[in-house]
Parts: structure tokens; C-alpha cells; sequence
């Protein structure tokens, strides 16, 4: 069981892109696949937008998974594991989620569990390098994500020119040298095959 995060801050285009990426992987039935979504509030509208796709979810709410709720995650991720046993699980965490923080709680659920770790992809929305990385707080919370990224899907590439898609990528290089960086449009799907095959062929 591969469990792979898909991180990133608030309206980078999380929700979308991992229900085409559920299809994707799944492949008509190929493979199993699970969906984990966290949402920070009393009402998980991500949850709800992905249940209405008539997949299955199991939504954490309360808090964050790499803190609050990290117990709560492993046990998910135990329950995944002994009742639906799936090949992969995507995980969409908060916005706030910090992506090592993830994987550490998520290895707490698989002490008692077969699981292997996916990559850390975190989704940098191109339309907005400026408002994600230079306002204090916010800055130090995307830098921080984007430093812990096994890929950077820069989002929203046909939103904005090639010359700012250039740019968002120059910027998260400059906070991740060894990162995979990726052009995504959700929308038109660029890019989708090949951060498909990233998840599937993922080595640890």
C-alpha cells in the first residue's frame, strides 16, 4: 500500500487534481485506490466534492494530520490497510500541512501495516508566486512545503504565460534544488500522465 501526499496552500488546485489523479491510477479497475482528505473546520467541503464523484473517502476533520490529528491518521491509515487493502492511497492534507510531518505521522499507521511511501508533491500555483512566497507568515508556511517536496507541480500553467510559469519555477528552485518540477494544468490535464507515473513507479 503507497501512500502518497498531495499538498499545497489554500486554492492551488488540490481537490481537482487529486480526483483525476484517483482515476488515473485506478485505470479502470487496475488498482485499488483510497482517498484520505483533511480539511481544517466543521464541515470538510473537500470531502463532500470528492463523495460526489461517488468514490469513497475517509475524511478527518478537526485539525491538521500532522498535529492535532496525527493519531487519528495512523489509525486510518491502519483501518485502509486491513479493510480495503488498496495499492495506493492519496492523501490531500490541509493547506497548513507541512509534507514531512505527514509522512511521520502516516508511518505511525503503518507499523502494524505493509505500506510504502509515495512521493511528497506539492502544488505551487502559477497564477500567484508573489502572494504564496513573499508575504511573512504565508512565506515561511509555502517555502517550508516547498523544501520538503519530492515534486513541485507549478499549477495553473495555462492560466498565466510561459515566461511566469518559467519564473514560478525559478523561484521554487531556489528553496528545493533537488525537487522535481513539473508544469500541471488540471484543467487541461497537462502534465497529468506523467505525475501519474511518478506516484505508480515512486522507489522509497
Amino acid at each position: 500500500m503507497k501512500i502518497t501526499q498531495i499538498a499545497g496552500f489554500l486554492g492551488c488546485g488540490k481537490t481537482t487534481l487529486i480526483l483525476k489523479l484517483a482515476r488515473d491510477i485506478a485505470e479502470d479497475g487496475k488498482r485499488k485506490v483510497a482517498l484520505v482528505v483533511n480539511e481544517i473546520g466543521e464541515i470538510p467541503v473537500d470531502g463532500k466534492v470528492i463523495e460526489e464523484s461517488g468514490m469513497q473517502v475517509k475524511d478527518i476533520g478537526g485539525g491538521c494530520i500532522c498535529c492535532e490529528v496525527a493519531a487519528t491518521f495512523a489509525k486510518t491509515i491502519y483501518r485502509l490497510y486491513k479493510d480495503f487493502s488498496p495499492d495506493h492511497v492519496l492523501v490531500e492534507p490541509t493547506g497548513v500541512a507541512v509534507p514531512h510531518q505527514v509522512k511521520l505521522a502516516a508511518r505511525m499507521g503503518g507499523r502494524d501495516a505493509k505500506i510504502g511511501m509515495g512521493p511528497a508533491i506539492v502544488l505551487f500555483d502559477a497564477t500567484r508566486p508573489a502572494e504564496l512566497l513573499d508575504m511573512d507568515m504565508l512565506g515561511q508556511l509555502v517555502t517550508t512545503q516547498i523544501k520538503d517536496a519530492d515534486i513541485v507541480a507549478i499549477s495553473k500553467v495555462d492560466a498565466v504565460e510561459a515566461s511566469e510559469v518559467a519564473d514560478a519555477s525559478r523561484r521554487v528552485r531556489e528553496y528545493n534544488p533537488k525537487a522535481e518540477i513539473l508544469s500541471l494544468s488540471s484543467f487541461s490535464e497537462l502534465g497529468l500522465d506523467l505525475l501519474v507515473d511518478r506516484i505508480i513507479d515512486w522507489k522509497e
